[in-house]
């Protein structure tokens, strides 16, 4: 070969090797933007759960004071803080803290004395400390109720003051305060992927998934942000130094080595506080790195190809034999490769009906998290019957009246049934994993769906027309099915919202000798006809702050269970979700 030739050969290896390197950076950078894309997404669906499961049980704690303003034992309390009423309310609070979970309960006067604590007689007991200068006292007095968040002024500890008055504005008797701590959230947080903080206006941490970081902060505090909280005491004596990650500008944050993590924020609601929910990217950015392989690789090996062919053609004959066996060599490696990208989609598959599952399980807890609220009534109205019911039979029992011992005793094993079947109906629905469908009774269905959600058709005042006893058994998964059912339910009662005279109905029909036809409706403004073709698509919603999954989730489990989920016309004049499930 002449210098002429070589040096073509080389023009062309240099060419194939820039090529080559240009594809590989081409799909290492649209890899990388997808996986960044799916994280930030995964980010925010996390936090929406997290913001879900905190701002319902801020709304369950946000309850008790307003229920202990109504008790008779407080007025008797503050008319007599030195004698048994004080006491006896103390045992009472430390019950009421020990059922709800609440880290403690007390009673102040007007003067910001402590005079009735759930924490009465232990080491840290608040009865008989002065809290006057605690800003929730003044404004509570001042406005009838206050929220604050701060370190408490002898534990230590990072929590949310509930406060309410007792007695009206011009003859306030006292405050009743609730203290809410963050600890029981913190640890379901932490099964999920990723960090989760809630910090204050200042980038304070008041709650994490990772408890070493409570009390820290993301960003250093100004002196004049300093001096301010020290003379409050909001914090006590927290150090209040920087945590292990570091907010940047532009919104970015570092984990404790310097790398970006995704965020995704959300608002707690009814305070200045943020929930961040921080993901770590380096498990990302390295399949986006394999991804890219899978991209770029085919067409690497197919300009090989290409660059062997002119190779071939511009080398000698001689040479025709061992190139036409190195081509040969190259179609079996590209022929195991595609076998083994044929190997990995089936995986990717396999994922991602594991992610769908997942997705749909995370729905169902988001459901459980929006109506746990409303279950509280149903469990609380049981649980003080059943005290009531259980002092009224220790008196017959102390005036030996044993017939009315009895019947309050069997008054409260019936309560006690009611508590053990709503609970029952909620562990069922959040259970996970899927199970083969089978022969369910559809009435019981419609039940279990009732159980959930019925409270909230109740306090929205939205009438609801059930079909009657007697419906046939279906082939499905009871728990799946009952979860579009709920959510169809709760998306009419969101869609009734502000409409005078609300309805709602649930009717069930035959549709052909195998299948049974399942119709939510409404009477609200209807389906916006720019949504209509693609409301079943995710991240498409009608609600300003939907994130549009609900109605794609309950659509792909229709489909499994062999039926459909469908839009059709509402004879309440609203919207109407039609779905068809096989008949055993």
């Amino acid at each position: 070969m002449n210098g002429t030739g070589l040096k073509r050969i080389v023009l062309l290896v240099v060419a194939g090797l820039a090529a080559a390197a240009g594809i590989w950076y081409a799909a290492l950078s649209l890899s990388r933007q997808d996986a960044l894309r799916r994280l930030d997404a995964e980010a925010s669906g996390l936090a929406v759960q997290h913001i879900r499961l905190l701002d319902s049980e801020l709304a369950r704690f946000r309850l008790l004071p307003i229920v202990l303003g109504e008790y008779r034992d407080l007025g008797e309390a503050l008319a007599s803080p030195t004698t048994d009423a004080a006491r006896r309310l103390d045992d009472k609070l430390g019950f009421l803290a020990r059922e709800t979970g609440a880290y403690i309960i007390y009673l102040v006067d007007q003067k910001g004395l402590v005079i009735s604590a759930s924490n009465a007689g232990t080491e840290d007991s608040f009865v008989g400390k002065n809290f006057s200068f605690r800003p929730y006292f003044s404004e509570a007095l001042k406005d009838g109720t206050a929220e604050y968040y701060g370190a408490g002024a002898i534990s230590g500890r990072p929590g949310l003051f509930l406060a309410r008055r007792v007695g009206d504005a011009a003859a306030p008797a006292g405050v009743v305060v609730v203290k809410f701590e963050f600890d029981a959230v913190s640890r379901i947080w932490a099964n999920d992927r990723g960090k989760t903080f809630v910090v204050d206006e200042h980038q304070i941490i008041l709650a994490a998934s990772d408890p070493s970081q409570v009390l820290t902060t993301l960003a250093p505090l100004s002196p004049e942000v300093r001096a301010s909280i020290a003379a409050s005491g909001q914090y006590r004596d927290a150090a209040l130094a920087q945590g292990n990650y570091h907010a940047e500008e532009a919104g970015r944050i570092r984990d404790p080595r310097g790398r970006i993590m995704i965020a995704a924020e959300q608002p707690v609601a009814g305070t200045h506080l943020r929930l961040l929910h921080l993901l770590d990217t380096r498990a990302a950015l390295q399949e986006a790195q394999a991804q890219a392989w899978l991209l770029a690789l085919p067409v690497i090996v197919g300009l090989a190809v290409i660059v062997a062919a002119i190779w071939w053609r511009m080398t000698r004959a001689a040479r025709a034999a061992d190139d036409r066996r190195a081509l040969e060599e190259a179609v079996a490696a590209r022929t195991v490769e595609l076998h083994d990208e044929m190997a990995e989609r089936a995986r990717a598959e396999d994922r991602y009906r594991d992610a769908r599952e997942e997705l749909a399980q995370a729905n169902r807890l988001a459901s459980v998290g929006s109506i746990t609220a409303g279950l509280m009534h149903e469990i609380n109205q049981p649980v003080a019957t059943i005290r009531t019911l259980a002092e009224n039979a220790r008196h017959h029992l102390a005036a030996n009246r044993l017939d009315r011992v009895g019947a309050n005793l069997d008054a409260a094993v019936e309560v006690t049934a009611r508590i053990g079947t709503i609970t029952q109906e909620m562990r069922r629905f959040s259970r996970r994993g899927r199970r083969a469908a089978g022969a369910e009774p559809l009435d019981a269905i419609i039940a279990g769906a009732l159980l959930l959600v019925g409270n909230r058709f109740r306090k929205a005042g939205v009438r609801l027309e059930l079909p009657g006893q007697g419906q046939p058994h279906v082939l499905a998964e009871r728990v799946r099915l009952e979860q579009v059912i709920v959510n169809l339910l709760q998306n009419a009662i969101d869609a009734v919202a502000g409409i005078e005279g609300p309805h709602v109905a649930l009717l069930v029909d035959a549709a052909g000798k195998d299948m049974v036809k399942l119709t939510v409706a409404d009477n609200g403004p209807g389906i916006d006809p720019a949504l209509a073709k693609e409301i079943f698509r995710p991240f498409v919603t009608g609600k300003p702050d939907g994130l549009g999954l609900g109605l794609g989730i309950a659509q792909d489990i229709m489909n499994d269970l062999g039926g459909s989920l469908t839009i059709g016309p509402s004879p309440l004049g609203g919207a109407a979700f039609v779905m068809t499930v096989r008949r055993a």
